[in-house]
């Protein structure tokens, strides 16, 4: 979901202006591949692209060619390989680039109209402004005389485009599952008119970030995690630091007098939380509370001296607690500070240790979502 808010307002800007624009989405890969399955770029008829679908590799060439290859107004996958050599009979490659990367990546390219707005458009739209996770199935591939089309899409929370009702049935069914798992996905369905390969993709909402503390080391924070598409709120008890104007990227500025103690449950549970008042007295009160909610990453500033003093006034959490949080990059610049931070958060919302790539043993990525190792078959009707 990084840069959702920028692509979606390009998105609007065309369409104020009635112009047609196109989505580039990732919608498989095989291989190694800079972006994942699910990573949109807009290509305007003028102007610069928004978004990115790779580290740079085929960005220029679907700007270049997009137009022409949705000529038709019909939805097209355009499929590239990064690998050193490729078959040169394989009717289906659409362009080798021979990076020895050895990943194929699967774009598909979709006109927006200014006067029909996408669905799928639309369902970006509701997950980021509800905060809640949606799901997507599209058709990315179908035999000759199959019973849907390429760009045929099926939403968690409303109707689609398929018309064929077995299949619908069956989509619908592992609409589910795609949610219930947290995880994108791709499947084959059969029948008596042929196969139709399906996208299923888990739509997250933007992770997001509490900051207790309004503090000028908090500023920066704000900054690199907006730059991550996260939501962002920070709360302070003091009236002259907790002022939207000190934070003009931040999403919610609160102002929280510890006098009048509200519910911090439903702003804090999932999301990552730093308590950084730089106040004994604020920080024992807000934590206090944090370690009896659900954070997804509960983080305290200040020496480990300092922070251990303050648990043994509080008492016993139910959630564990990041003390010094950060991790070991060095530097003492509140922008330094910020990174450290953000990095930790990252690493423990993504299940990871946090360590350097070189001595990584396993795969960087999750496993790839390619037919070969992800095919599922289903009859239907």
């Amino acid at each position: 979901m990084s840069g959702l808010n920028e692509l979606l307002q390009a998105i609007d800007t065309g369409a104020q202006a009635g112009e047609e624009t196109i989505l580039a989405t990732v919608v498989k890969v095989e291989g190694s591949a800079y972006r994942r399955p699910g990573a949109r770029m807009l290509i305007p008829l003028h102007g610069r692209t928004v978004g990115t679908v790779s580290g740079g590799c085929l960005e220029q060439d679907l700007a270049k060619k997009a137009w022409w290859l949705t000529d038709s107004g019909e939805p097209v996958v355009r499929r590239y390989s990064t690998g050193a050599t490729e078959d040169e009979d394989d009717e289906q490659s659409a362009l080798t680039f021979g990076l020895g990367c050895n990943g194929t990546v699967f774009v598909m390219l979709e006109r927006l109209h200014a006067k029909s707005p996408s669905p799928a458009i639309e369902l970006l739209r509701r997950v980021r402004d509800s905060q809640q996770p949606a799901a997507m199935a599209t058709v990315i591939a179908t035999s000759r005389n199959a019973s849907a089309r390429v760009g045929d899409r099926l939403l968690s929370d409303t109707d689609g485009t398929l018309r064929n009702l077995p299949l619908k049935i069956a989509i619908r069914q592992d609409l589910r599952k795609t949610l219930a798992q947290k995880k994108s996905s791709i499947r084959l369905y059969t029948d008596a008119r042929g196969e139709v390969e399906v996208f299923f993709e888990y739509i997250a909402p933007p992770p997001r970030l509490v900051i207790f503390g309004a503090g000028h080391d908090a500023q920066p924070l704000v900054r690199m995690a907006k730059l991550l598409n996260w939501h962002v709120s920070v709360i302070d008890s003091r009236s002259h630091f907790s002022r939207p104007e000190r934070f003009p990227q931040a999403d919610a500025v609160i102002f929280a007098s510890l006098d009048n103690p509200f519910d911090l449950r439903p702003l804090t549970d999932g999301a990552a939380v730093t308590v950084m008042t730089h106040s004994y007295c604020q920080d024992r009160h807000w934590l206090g509370q944090l370690l009896q909610a659900a954070p997804a990453y509960l983080g305290q500033l200040g020496p480990k001296e300092r922070t251990e003093r303050l648990l043994a006034e509080i008492g016993p959490g139910t959630c564990a607690l990041y003390y010094p949080m950060g991790l070991d990059l060095g530097g003492d610049a509140p922008e330094n500070v910020a990174l450290s931070i953000l990095a930790e958060m990252t690493a423990v919302m993504n299940q990871r240790q946090g360590g350097m790539l070189r001595h990584r043993r396993k795969p960087i990525h999750p496993a790839d979502l390619s037919i070969s190792e992800k095919l599922e078959v289903v009859a239907v009707g």
